[in-house]
């Protein structure tokens, strides 16, 4: 087989394999938004309905990894080919986390479905979580495009994410502070809100890992980051 033969058939294979990326980028966006209206509206059956479909994203992961893998090893490809079968494995893996977090956001919006509501939480979640999808959105497109500028702009971007959690803590530190019984409920909105913030730094990792494709390096300055209002053990936020 001819260097041009190889390259086609690589060619070929990766577009496929970026095929999967962008379904299941897709699937993602979705969850995100399915998750906080469940939250926003106490809806038990999409709460269920995002919870099921973390299993296909799940097993989308393990498709994307084995056909990167398998281009790897028949195709050896060389330098940035290299970089790109890398890179789907990478974005695979962060999207896949971000589905994780969507689905301990459905469990939560089942418990707290049973609680007392704390006025405009839910709504709040709801419009960051539209701003985390879109972020998610625009780094699965910067990639696509292999477009440099739309990642730093992500990049950027994520502090904006920060700040929105940052608000959020706030106001339920008060509603807590201010009566008790309120603290259940805002314990649950407080890991929701620290898991919407962790899905805008896996799309914010995509973006890098767009940078990386394209220059060959990862950024070198710091990534953006909103002034943390609590210590780094009370924001695990994750199931």
């Amino acid at each position: 087989m001819t260097r041009q033969h190889i390259a086609s058939a690589f060619d070929r294979d990766l577009e496929g394999v970026q095929a999967m990326i962008m379904k299941m980028g897709g699937l993602v966006e979705a969850q995100i938004l399915d998750a906080a209206l469940a939250l926003e509206t106490r809806d038990s059956e999409l709460a269920e309905k995002v919870r099921r479909a973390d299993r296909a994203i799940d097993e989308m992961e393990l498709k994307v990894n084995e056909e990167a893998a398998r281009l790897i090893a028949l195709r050896a490809p060389q330098a940035s080919d290299l970089r790109t079968a890398l890179s789907v494995i990478k974005i695979a893996a962060a999207l896949e986390r971000v589905g994780d977090y969507c689905k301990n956001m459905a469990k939560r919006a089942d418990v707290l479905s049973q609680m007392t509501n704390v006025p405009g939480a839910a709504g709040a979640l709801r419009r960051m979580s539209k701003s985390v999808e879109v972020l998610l959105k625009d780094a699965l497109d910067s990639y696509i495009q292999r477009d440099v500028q739309l990642a730093q702009d992500v990049r950027s971007r994520d502090k904006d994410i920060d700040q929105m959690y940052n608000a959020l803590f706030r106001e339920f530190l008060t509603y807590m502070m201010e009566d008790p019984r309120n603290i259940t409920a805002c314990m649950h909105l407080h890991f929701i809100a620290k898991n919407i913030e962790r899905m805008g730094d896996h799309a914010t990792g995509i973006a890098e890992q767009v940078i990386y494709l394209v220059t060959g390096s990862l950024p070198e300055d710091t990534r953006p980051k909103g002034e943390s209002v609590m210590p780094a053990d009370l924001g695990a936020g994750e199931d």
